[in-house]
């Protein structure tokens, strides 16, 4: 099987920031500032910016974008303007971002924050290494359950549905979805929320990606290994964003690798 072709390809001398996970909220104001924060000052001067889905706690449309979500795009368009290129990825909990339906009338996001929607999964080659891009709820593939949502909720015509609807209606949906999957994870195993290995060798191989980066499971860490193959096979999992537990930091690409947060 042919790999897909690389999409962008970045220069080693290009300092890269990727992030994910911010889930900005309302609710949420101390969480919300440290993450708006860091990007406008850990992002600025790079030449890419790569949001790696779930920047927004809920998202029910892009008719839906409240006062939060226009700091967000105001700051993205500022570095746009600055230079820096800017990438947005969906994630569980946005996958309606850009999503259009005639009775919205309203612009997408993408174009209010100056970015570019990228694909889930996104091949590129970074500093000179096929790397594979992805929000990364696709490979927990243990939780069957939250695999057939998945499937469904990114079903065009279940989209449309649901953008039939009034704001708030979906609002009130939102919300409904948001406790239910909350109080599903309390009944579930960590394994259960995390990737499974084989997926994510299968999506790299199928990719022929040397290095995969995704956030979604709020495991922070860098996983090098070799692959029943021989392969060596580099995983980076973004850290999400939770001022009261101190967690959250943009992760800057450097010279063909992550330099540490701080």
């Amino acid at each position: 099987m042919n790999a897909p072709p690389v999409q962008l390809r970045i220069a080693r001398e290009a300092r890269v920031a990727f992030a994910s996970d911010l889930h900005l909220s309302v609710s949420e104001p101390d969480t919300a500032e440290m993450a708006l924060t860091a990007l406008r000052d850990q992002a600025r001067g790079c030449a890419h910016l790569f949001l790696l889905g779930d920047l927004f706690e809920m998202w029910v449309g892009d008719d839906g974008a409240d006062a939060l979500a226009q700091r967000l795009a105001s700051l993205l368009s500022d570095l746009a303007l600055e230079g820096t290129h800017l990438w947005l990825m969906r994630g569980n909990r946005d996958f309606l971002l850009d999503v259009q339906a005639p009775q919205l009338h309203a612009a997408r996001f993408s174009s209010r924050c100056s970015a570019t929607l990228l694909d889930d999964p996104c091949l590129i080659d970074l500093h000179g290494a096929r790397t594979l891009l992805a929000h990364g709820d696709a490979y927990c593939t243990d939780d069957t359950v939250y695999q057939q949502w998945r499937a469904t909720c990114r079903q065009p015509a279940w989209q449309q549905a649901m953008l039939s609807r009034s704001l708030a209606e979906r609002e009130a949906l939102g919300r409904q979805a948001r406790e239910h999957s909350e109080a599903g994870k309390r009944e579930q195993s960590d394994a259960l929320m995390d990737v499974n290995l084989m997926a994510v060798e299968a999506a790299m191989q199928a990719a022929q990606a040397d290095q995969l980066i995704h956030g979604h499971t709020h495991r922070p860490a860098l996983h090098r290994w070799r692959d029943a193959s021989g392969t060596e096979r580099t995983r980076l999992v973004l850290p999400d964003w939770d001022a009261r537990a101190g967690r959250g930091h943009v992760i800057v690409w450097q010279d063909g690798a992550p330099l540490a947060p701080g």
